[in-house]
């Protein structure tokens, strides 16, 4: 395995880099499935404390990576180091620091909760009063005390997500690692989840990545890494990638907006962005804009709103095609 020289990270604006060294350090990381690439030259920080959310679509490469960071898969070029350890190369060590929320839920349903909780910590070597403390606690922190005899396949799925979120803090690690974990949550099961992890992070000096095709979910993030078809496309805080457009988005509707898109790159300089039959344009005075546009194109134009600009005009802006659906590379769906 060769390790990729680390490039310089891809970002909105130019930041002062912290002077402190990162928790979880991915370098030029690229993985491929029979004749298929998933990830390619995927270089991320994250630094304590910090919730650093992976936005994309299905099939941009998120859970390939997810299984290089639990050390499921090797790739075939690059470095992973969590709290400073190589886990490529010590993976046992990398495993010892990681806690890990599956996508799919990891608990033995025929198990009750403090059963699943028991054996969990068991295998990390812990035992005894000091084990039963541990689980008790985090019990009675996400609200689940009253059901830890319960079997885990009486439970509803937010209740399981929560027991899932237990087991991956029981071990107490530095870095806590969640693919898409509120995947098949109905809204208050989704909200739910955030409490608990939102008041999990305030008591433990911890790390989290976060996998997610979700925009709002992207929003609570620290800074969120865009990746589509398998590379980073962008990094940032959520309010230095929604600054990174102009302030506002001006949405036409209109009935054939490939041709006025070229109108109006031809008359007014501007380049927009064709989604479904809407034409996005960028501009930092929406007020002055529109009056010229509706009287240029009047007879062109059904409807124009104004809007501020979201993560999902980030995404579109920047890979050319919306947050939704599946995308591939070349054929195929990637994992």
């Amino acid at each position: 395995m060769k390790t990729k020289r680390r490039k310089a990270p891809r970002s909105v604006k130019e930041t002062v880099q912290s002077p402190a060294r990162p928790i979880v350090a991915i370098s030029g990381v690229s993985y491929s499935y029979p004749g298929q690439s998933a990830l390619t030259d995927v270089s991320i920080d994250a630094y304590k404390n910090e919730l650093v959310g992976i936005l994309g679509p299905n099939g941009s490469g998120k859970s390939t990576l997810f299984r290089v960071l639990s050390s499921l898969q090797l790739p075939s070029e690059g470095s992973v180091e969590i709290d400073g350890r190589d886990i490529l190369r010590f993976p046992n060590e990398g495993r010892r620091r990681i806690g890990v929320v599956f996508q799919s839920s990891g608990l033995d349903l025929k198990l009750t909760v403090f059963e699943n909780l028991i054996y969990h910590g068991q295998f990390f070597g812990l035992g005894g009063s000091i084990l039963t403390a541990r689980v008790n606690h985090l019990l009675e922190s996400f609200g689940l005390l009253g059901r830890k005899d319960d079997r885990v396949e009486t439970l509803s799925g937010g209740l399981q997500r929560r027991v899932d979120l237990a087991r991956g803090l029981l071990h107490q690690p530095p870095v806590l690692i969640l693919d898409e974990p509120s995947s098949g949550l109905d809204p208050a099961a989704r909200l739910d989840f955030w409490h608990f992890l939102t008041q999990a992070m305030q008591g433990r000096e911890m790390t989290v990545l976060l996998t997610t095709h979700l925009l709002d979910e992207a929003d609570r993030c620290d800074r969120v890494v865009i990746m589509d078809r398998g590379s980073v496309v962008v990094s940032g805080s959520p309010e230095e990638l929604k600054a990174s457009l102009g302030g506002e988005i001006v949405v036409i509707t209109a009935s054939d907006p490939q041709r006025l898109a070229r109108r109006v790159r031809r008359e007014f300089r501007i380049d927009g962005t064709i989604v479904d039959r809407e034409l996005h344009l960028e501009t930092t005075d929406a007020t002055r804009l529109i009056p010229r546009l509706v009287k240029a194109f009047s007879g062109s134009i059904e409807a124009v709103t104004i809007r501020k600009p979201g993560l999902q005009d980030v995404f579109l802006r920047r890979t050319g095609h919306r947050l939704v659906g599946q995308t591939s590379n070349g054929g195929g769906t990637q994992r």
